[in-house]
């Protein structure tokens, strides 16, 4: 049905919370990486009946693990999981990570019935930190393991699908008849594309274009007989084409000597076959290698695999090195789209590589201070350029270098450092990845999570000091989790004077069900919500009960006197749920929002990845994104920021309002919401970006709801993309700025720069969760910063 894509007292009390923050916190270095979903699969084709029946050896010893391998099963027959696991336990003996590889595993039919199985990477990622070449891209668990780090929590390393009409050996024997396809040779075969050895490539067999868009480790080691590198021919061009479709070979000294000094021939037939070539070793060079044939193109009815192989784990190997530098094609030329941003004492320069980056094989950068003279070299962008003044302008140059030369200078506009928020510190151990608040029982609540424990806290402010609670995410009883608590939170409070309730929604890491803790001052009591239920409720139901989906993604609750309307994404449908419980009522009820039909004012995008709600005493406002296509690369193309009303619990009495939409300069809007109660009336706020900028935001907007909202952009050239996350308090509207925080104050209606702030300028490339508090009288922001939770003010 839905598009599926896989984010106040005296003035002395007022200084104890700042006390210690006037100096400006220390400098920290730029954590930077760039990621890409995968889209292109690596096949093994089903093969004719090999000559002679191979069967499995069997293992005497079982050899230190190097790496955990965890395994989503999809639609699985019990023995075909047998066979996985054993692939799996053969990749953890070989391939070392310190990083949990997750791999989501399908088992059903292939567009072709020839496709035994296919496999990709999760993603791509660039320039993160240890990475051996910061202009190649990495797939997911190679980068993982190189990184140390997971860099895309969310989201698995490996997908594998598995032609479920193959003829299988079901028997887990590993000796299939000459008419039975081996199981576990497949997936040793698909787990190396996963882990890494594919090509990024594309040919269009009609103009004899070949394209590359973001080279990878694979695609460097891969030459033409001459010594270009794949990753180094222009892209898209007919000598890329010619090269994907002539001899290719691999360069890396390990797979070298692994192939007895040769370099190892690659699969690249005359006739271009997707998923097949170039992503292979060599068809009529390999078959009859033994293990070494295990990552030809084809498997024959028979064939039996029990490892790796000693040439496919040599190139493994190869990838986890820099690869030699390629032929250097004359000199660089200028640098793309060169800017200076405003930081506090420094400054974020940032640009893109020369049009010829590739050909002439940039070795360095030179970034030079125009006003003081001082150059720094980097391999990549951005670079942190310290040492400045605040209030005074600078400009820089950037110049290009290869083996050949250098590219003239290119300049930057004018940028003026200057001063972040002053901070003080909440909680030291925790580093505040999402949080909320409220005001409860007459004073500030805020409600966090920390990354690293898995635990959810919060932190009640009595007057004096912070008293900080944990709440969940460290086992216990009467309805706790041990699961790591990592989801967004949503927060609301019912009851009057300081006899009231607090309701704190979120969700785990393993069960992904959606919990509810409320606390009364002294005491919480815990539920499941939603996620536990005994089948996904499906969208067509019109009985709307407890379902099985993942409801993990995101939340939001009103409370009242009359109760508490919660509302959440249902991810399994790509749908808007709701949840009501009414004063007295011991039973949760259930409703569908939105995304389910295209009549009434309602949609059936993809929607609530964004999500708030707001009741303002007499009604209520929900606020999320809607997305409606999706790319080649499944990118979100179109969608829209949605608002839903209602003055009851009636689900039947919502109205439906698209706030913004695609169309025109405006590409994709929605990629993050916020919603607040003004004087003016209900403020959104969200992300949108422009064709220029798709698939990523470059502009913060903004309107008080009406049924003609009159929308005012924000666009913030000198503080860096916008990302999510944002929210306003009515005057000032923060958001994330080149992973950093900013904030703009459009009280005026005053859309200039000029009116944009940096409020600190250490960055977090997951996106920094802000909320406000009102502490003695004095407003202050909170967020997670340097892994701590910080109350900042101008």
């Amino acid at each position: 049905m839905n598009i599926r894509l896989r984010r106040s007292c005296t003035a002395l009390l007022a200084l104890a919370l700042v006390v210690g923050i006037i100096s400006p916190p220390p400098a920290v270095a730029l954590s930077h990486f760039r990621s890409k979903p995968a889209t292109v699969w690596g096949h093994v084709y089903a093969g004719p009946a090999a000559a002679t029946v191979s069967k499995r050896v069997p293992k005497f010893v079982f050899l230190e693990k190097k790496s955990k391998f965890v395994v989503k099963y999809n639609n699985f027959p019990d023995w075909a999981k047998i066979d996985f696991q054993s692939a799996v336990d053969v990749w953890a003996e070989n391939f070392s990570s310190s990083v949990p590889i997750t791999i989501d595993a399908v088992w059903g039919r292939q567009a072709s019935f020839g496709v035994l199985g296919s496999a990709r990477p999760g993603s791509y990622f660039a320039g993160f930190d240890g990475a051996p070449d910061q202009s190649l891209w990495y797939p997911s668990a190679l980068a993982n393991a190189v990184a140390g780090r997971d860099l895309d929590p969310a989201n698995p390393e490996i997908i594998i699908r598995v032609n479920s009409l193959a003829d299988w050996n079901p028997r887990n024997d590993g000796a299939p008849t000459k008419s039975e396809y081996d199981l576990e040779s497949v997936f040793i075969h698909e787990l190396g594309h996963g882990l890494g050895f594919l090509s990024t490539d594309s040919y269009d067999p009609h103009l004899g274009f070949g394209s590359i868009e973001e080279p990878t480790p694979y695609d460097a080691y891969a030459q033409t007989p001459d010594g270009k590198r794949l990753s180094d021919l222009p892209s898209p061009s007919v000598e890329l084409g010619t090269a994907l479709t002539s001899p290719l070979v691999w360069s890396g000294t390990l797979g070298i000597k692994a192939n007895g000094g040769v370099k190892p021939l690659l699969y690249s037939p005359g006739k271009y076959e997707d998923g097949s070539s170039i992503s292979h070793l060599d068809e009529a060079t390999f078959s009859n290698a033994g293990l070494d044939s295990v990552m030809t193109p084809n498997l024959s009815a028979g064939e039996v695999f029990h490892g790796p192989g000693p040439l496919l784990l040599a190139m493994m190997q190869d990838m986890r090195l820099k690869p030699p530098a390629g032929i250097a094609v004359g000199i660089p030329q200028l640098v793309r789209r060169a800017v200076a941003l405003v930081s506090d004492g420094s400054a974020i320069v940032r640009f893109d590589p020369p049009a010829n980056a590739r050909s002439a094989q940039i070795t360095s950068y030179t970034v030079k201070n125009l006003k003081t003279g001082a150059e720094k070299s980097t391999a990549k962008s951005p670079l942190l350029f310290e040492g400045l003044k605040n209030g005074t302008s600078y400009t820089f140059s950037i110049i290009a270098h290869n083996a050949n030369g250098a590219s003239e200078p290119l300049q930057t506009a004018a940028v003026i450092p200057q001063q972040g928020w002053k901070r003080s510190v909440i909680d030291t151990s925790s580093d505040g990845q999402h949080l909320t608040s409220a005001t409860f029982n007459g004073q500030p609540v805020i409600a966090y999570t920390d990354s690293k424990s898995g635990r959810l806290k919060i932190a009640l402010w009595n007057g004096k000091l912070w008293k900080k609670i944990t709440v969940d995410g460290s086992g216990g009883t009467n309805g706790r989790t041990s699961n790591a608590i990592n989801s967004p939170l949503s927060l609301c409070v019912n009851g009057a004077g300081i006899k009231q309730t607090l309701h704190i929604f979120y969700s785990d890491a393993v069960d992904k069900d959606l919990r509810h803790a409320a606390y009364d001052g002294k005491n919480f009591t815990f539920e499941v919500v939603d996620g536990n239920g005994a089948q996904v409720n499906l969208y067509q139901d019109p009985v709307r009960v407890r379902t099985a989906s993942d409801v993990s993604i995101s939340s939001a609750c009103v409370a009242s006197a009359s109760g508490i309307q919660l509302f959440y994404r249902d991810e399994s449908q790509g749908i808007l749920l709701g949840a009501t419980k009414l004063r007295g009522a011991s039973k949760w009820s259930y409703e569908l929002v939105d995304g389910d039909r295209a009549t009434g004012g309602r949609t059936t995008g993809d929607i609530g990845f964004h999500l708030k709600a707001l009741f303002d005493g007499g009604k209520t406002y929900v606020i999320y994104d809607s997305v409606l296509t999706l790319n080649a690369r499944k990118d979100a193309t179109s969608g829209a920021v949605r608002i839903a009303t209602r003055t009851t619990s009636n689900p039947a009495e919502w109205k439906y309002l698209s706030l913004d939409s695609s169309g025109g300069p405006t590409a994709m809007t929605g990629y993050a919401v916020g919603l607040i109660k003004t004087r003016r009336g209900i403020l959104a706020t969200w992300l949108a970006s422009t064709t220029t900028s798709l698939p990523n935001p470059n502009q913060v907007r903004q309107a008080i709801i009406s049924t003609t909202p009159n929308i005012t952009t924000v666009t913030t050239e000198s503080y860096g993309t916008p990302s999510k996350y944002l929210n306003s308090d009515g005057k000032l509207t923060v958001f994330n700025c080149q992973e950093r925080l900013c904030a703009f104050d459009l009280t005026d209606g005053d859309a200039s720069d000029g009116k944009t702030r940096l409020i600190a300028k250490e960055q977090n490339p997951n996106g920094i969760e802000t909320a406000w508090v009102v502490a003695n009288r004095v407003r202050y922001l909170v967020a997670g910063i340097d892994n701590k939770l910080n109350l900042l003010r101008p």
